[in-house]
């Protein structure tokens, strides 16, 4: 393995044409390999980060949503609740109107 400073001068060479000996051009191409195969691990991260932060809005998108279909049940709740004791009150001034007609 050649460092980066090497790789990189010797990409500069064959990049302007100089002639690279069998030795060096095997070394260049084992770079350029290597860079690859990092900037491919590097994308498939950034995808994987990609995949987390859709995921993550996904999530709070279906939260959000939860949290409106329960305050809505709470709101039904409470007016059946309060129809409940309206019913009930109708019901007993009914029981009471009819007790309270002659027979």
């Amino acid at each position: 393995m050649i460092s980066n400073d090497t790789a990189k001068k010797l990409h500069d060479r064959a990049s302007r044409g100089e002639a690279l000996s069998a030795e060096e051009q095997k070394r260049l191409l084992d770079w350029y390999a290597t860079q690859d195969t990092a900037e491919s691990k590097l994308l498939e991260l950034t995808t994987s980060e990609k995949r987390v932060v859709s995921l993550q809005s996904q999530v709070d998108a279906a939260l959000k949503q939860l949290m409106t279909v329960t305050k809505r049940i709470q709101e039904v709740a409470s007016e059946n609740e309060t129809l409940r004791r309206e019913i009930a009150a109708l019901r007993h001034q009914l029981v009471q109107q009819l007790g309270a007609q002659p027979a």
